[in-house]
């Protein structure tokens, strides 16, 4: 089986396969494919070949959907890495991995030089911009190669995606060929495919929750629409604009859509939501206003979904996921391993053909992962007796925020490296609107915390989604006898404590940016309740001072305007701000990109196609206009998977036969 581009463009050449929602710009298969090919060629030249790790540190665009495909034409592993991490945390993931090049933009090609100066080996560095640097290769500056497409078997592994594992280390989840295309498959089965399908991505490519989309549109023969950033509003109306009839989200990112449109256009077949769980309240808010919800859950070592929920199913049962899809099978054990009868809640275990063959060069990570039923998920969870499954915690310590997996031991590693903390524990406390966020207990040194320097030094260090959002001081951690620091007594101090808080603007480092972005949403909906805005704080007390009254016996509680605010980000940057030491309002944005999260820009939007950077083949520079219409009138290919909400009972026999 070569690319799945490939076989797709023998069928329907004519047919809408891409769009960038930012510029309009369009690709019929047969564009697409010459701008893949062209890709891939000059790729070639630069030394890649079949087997080569290729890690993508890149905006979510159309780049980023060029070069999954590319890859897999070259027969080339993909290591998507997020735009946002630092050099640290991306060397370590680029060792980790093996990774033979990497692949950058203008705004992530700084931290992949300073990453490659931090290995023993060396790394080839491509970037798709413009660079005068010596160490880095313009993309543009290879002459085109001869490419002959790779074959590939479905046990060989297509993609190495980064997940934190129980021991809250880094590891690369193997996915291979056949985990992609059985998952692909499954999904099918239970949200069906019509040949004019719209998907709209506005998930980062370096989660599956972006891949897939974009891999199965090119399976099914339907159009994908790459958002290139988050903002709610913005969102919605692409949602109209374009007519998607399917949409991948998070909860958050749902709930901000409906926040600024207050429902979503009836276009939709289906908004898939995943990546946390989904709040009862949100289905309910959802079958109020005729939002064809599907609540999912799934991880990134099962290529996407385990269970989903069709919008009828979860309209009747709003806090199910559904029942777990064609060849998947979840198994529920008690702590001994032994699976429980229905109703009685443990770990959720599963098995099938989309389920990771391990986590690479770790067997021990893989071994401990696997047991008898299966895959051991870390979930807690049960199945009622119709075989629906409920998802109700995690067995280990990880923090979910916003979509966002978050080790808890990292983020102590880096406060603890801070000369003013003597100790640190960080754990997740319950959030409406991110489902959790990060939270810190500090020990501090003998001179106290300033917390604006130490705010500066996590963001050297970690992505800002990682950074804790409530801080709050103690004297000694609450601990077992064997060492252990409770938690449960760490939440409980955070909670009546004493604390400062650092505000959070977006749902994780990358999803929100754009002018109507979730701080425009927060603005406006601020403003409207008279409260002050994020973006224009109170007058009262600096963080500073409230940190320092966080740890003085006598202090008060501390009021709500104590924190350390900042702006939106609108133009998909992921700037750390500047001079963190300076005013608390710290409304300036730093032009030169640090790591952390996207927390401020310029207002001034995109231009139209500036992210079509590659050479443009097929997409058009005015009004949108298509590389080639979807309206030719054609009937589907007889290859084409087709059918809404089909009913697996009626097609399972024969789709075991693609297995």
């Amino acid at each position: 089986m070569y690319d799945w581009l490939a076989h797709r463009v023998r069928s329907t050449p004519d047919r809408e396969a891409l769009v960038n929602a930012s510029s309009g710009n369009a690709w019929t298969y047969a564009t697409l494919d010459e701008t893949v090919e062209e890709m891939g060629s000059r790729l070639s030249a630069l030394g890649v070949t079949e087997g080569d790790h290729v890690a993508a540190a890149l905006e979510t665009g159309v780049e980023a959907v060029c070069l999954i495909h590319a890859t897999m034409r070259l027969g080339a592993v993909l290591v998507p890495l997020a735009p946002e991490f630092t050099p640290p945390e991306l060397a370590d993931r680029v060792d980790r991995a093996d990774v033979d090049t990497v692949v950058c933009d203008g705004t992530t090609e700084s931290q992949v030089r300073a990453a490659a100066e931090r290995l023993e080996r060396s790394v080839s560095a491509v970037t798709i911009g413009d660079s005068d640097r010596d160490d880095v290769t313009p993309l543009s500056a290879a002459e085109p190669d001869t490419l002959t497409p790779t074959a590939w078997e479905r046990e060989d592994t297509q993609l190495l995606l980064f997940t934190s594992g129980t021991t809250g280390d880094p590891k690369a989840v193997r996915l291979t060929m056949g985990n992609l295309l059985a998952s692909a498959i499954a999904s099918a089965f239970r949200l069906g495919v019509d040949p004019e399908d719209r998907w709209l991505v506005p998930l980062s490519l370096h989660h599956m929750g972006g891949i897939a989309p974009v891999l199965r549109s090119a399976l099914y023969g339907t159009t994908v629409i790459v958002r290139e950033s988050f903002d709610p509003g913005g969102t919605v109306d692409d949602v109209r604009e374009y007519e998607a009839t399917c949409v991948s989200l998070v909860p958050t990112m749902l709930r901000r859509m409906l926040s600024a449109r207050g429902t979503l256009p009836d276009c939709l077949r289906f908004a898939l939501v995943g990546g946390a769980p989904t709040p009862a309240e949100l289905v309910e808010r959802c079958r109020d206003y005729s939002v064809p919800i599907c609540p999912t859950y799934g991880m990134t070592e099962t290529a996407s979904q385990i269970a989903t929920a069709r919008h009828s199913e979860a309209y009747e049962h709003p806090e199910t996921v559904g029942s777990p899809l064609l060849w998947t099978e979840a198994t529920v054990v008690d702590d001994d391993g032994a699976p429980v009868e229905a109703g009685e809640s443990g770990e959720l275990v599963v098995r099938g053909p989309t389920v990771t063959p391990g986590y690479y060069e770790d067997p021990a990570a893989t071994g401990e992962a696997f047991g008898p039923h299966g895959l051991h998920t870390g979930d807690v969870g049960y199945r009622d007796e119709d075989g629906r499954l409920y998802v109700l915690n995690r067995l280990d310590d990880r923090i979910l925020t916003g979509g966002e997996n978050v080790d808890p031991g990292e983020v102590v590693d880096a406060l603890r490296a801070h000369g003013s903390v003597d100790d640190a524990a960080v754990v997740g406390i319950d959030d409406e609107e991110w489902g959790e966020q990060v939270a810190a207990l500090l020990v501090p040194s003998d001179e106290g915390v300033d917390v604006a320097a130490l705010e500066s030094h996590l963001r050297e260090r970690l992505a800002g989604f990682k950074l804790p959002r409530t801080i709050g001081t103690i004297e000694e951690l609450p601990r077992t006898v064997s060492g252990t620091v409770e938690r449960d007594a760490v939440r409980e101090h955070i909670r009546e404590g004493d604390t400062v808080t650092l505000e959070r603007s977006q749902p994780s480092g990358r999803a929100a940016s754009d002018a109507e972005s979730v701080r425009a949403v927060a603005h406006e909906e601020s403003e409207g309740e008279g409260e002050p805005s994020p973006d224009h704080p109170g007058e009262d007390a600096p963080a500073e001072a409230a940190l320092e009254a966080a740890t003085d016996t006598d202090a008060t509680e501390l009021p709500a305007e104590d924190t350390a605010a900042y702006t939106g980000d609108s133009d998909g940057g992921v700037d750390a701000v500047s001079n963190p030491a300076a005013e608390p309002e710290l409304t300036e944005p730093d032009t030169d990109r640090r790591g952390g999260a996207a927390l401020s820009s310029s207002e001034e939007p995109a231009e139209q196609g500036e992210s079509d950077r590659l050479t443009g083949i097929g997409g058009s520079e005015t009004d949108g206009e298509t590389g080639g219409s979807n309206d030719d009138g054609d009937s589907p290919a007889d290859d084409d998977v087709s059918g809404t909400e089909a009913d697996e009972s009626d097609v399972e026999e024969s789709g075991a036969d693609e297995r």
